[in-house]
């Protein structure tokens, strides 16, 4: 049977005092490639925050990576996070430090302390993200998609087995997002980590087809239920 990574049940979102999405049922399993569209506004972001525990679950029930997201504290939100890969849009880089310090300084933070071990983790999560001699790099030497490759290379620092993509091709041109999306469906299937992109590229997902959520009218509508009924 199928684990289950990310849950949402009966979940009332809000940001700040204001409901956004209301009644969220949601599941996504081990290794699986989902889809988050919608309009600008309409609570994708929201969705995502409360995922990763940026936002509290004040009504109904979620769960993320074996977290219960309704007894998030900030001690416990750290914990959550290293259970996760995100990667942003605008990239997020340290811009005055190389490649390889940019994932030691995550590494550190978040609790790594064996020299050895993290450059091997460096080396593997660089090689995964096809930068393998690329680590030297400062970030404005490197291309937009290399960057991004980096910020993905961040997220499976710690092994996660979500990796929350907020429009990881938002900047990118067609030829790079192609690539960037091989490596995400990549992860999702070689790795067996759960991925959930958010996205307004709807050339991406008619190219690479996956289940999709979409917020809208303070919803989320799941196609792999629209399509059973």
């Amino acid at each position: 049977m199928a684990e289950t990574i990310c849950s949402l049940s009966s979940a009332n979102i809000y940001q700040g005092g204001n409901l956004v999405l209301e009644n969220v049922n949601l599941n996504v399993n081990r290794g699986e490639f989902v889809y988050l569209v919608g309009k600008t506004g309409t609570g994708k972001s929201s969705l995502l925050k409360t995922l990763y525990g940026d936002l509290p679950l004040k009504e109904g029930q979620g769960f993320v990576a074996g977290y219960d997201l309704r007894k998030m504290d900030w001690k416990k939100v750290p914990f959550l996070r290293r259970s996760l890969g995100v990667v942003f849009q605008d990239f997020q880089l340290l811009t005055d430090r190389n490649v390889y310090e940019n994932l030691k300084f995550v590494l550190k933070a978040t609790g790594w302390k064996d020299n050895k071990l993290m450059d091997e983790k460096i080396n593997d999560v660089l090689d995964k993200v096809g930068l393998k001699s690329k680590g030297f790099k400062m970030p404005f030497e490197m291309s937009g998609g290399e960057q991004q490759r980096v910020d993905i290379a961040r997220a499976l620092l710690n092994s996660p087995k979500l990796i929350l993509a907020d429009e990881p091709t938002g900047n990118l041109d067609p030829e790079t997002s192609d690539e960037i999306m091989q490596l995400l469906f990549h992860i999702a299937r070689d790795y067996n980590t759960a991925v959930i992109m958010a996205t307004h590229d709807y050339i991406v997902i008619n190219r690479y087809p996956a289940r999709m959520l979409k917020t809208e009218r303070g919803h989320v509508f799941d196609s792999a239920t629209i399509a059973a009924e």
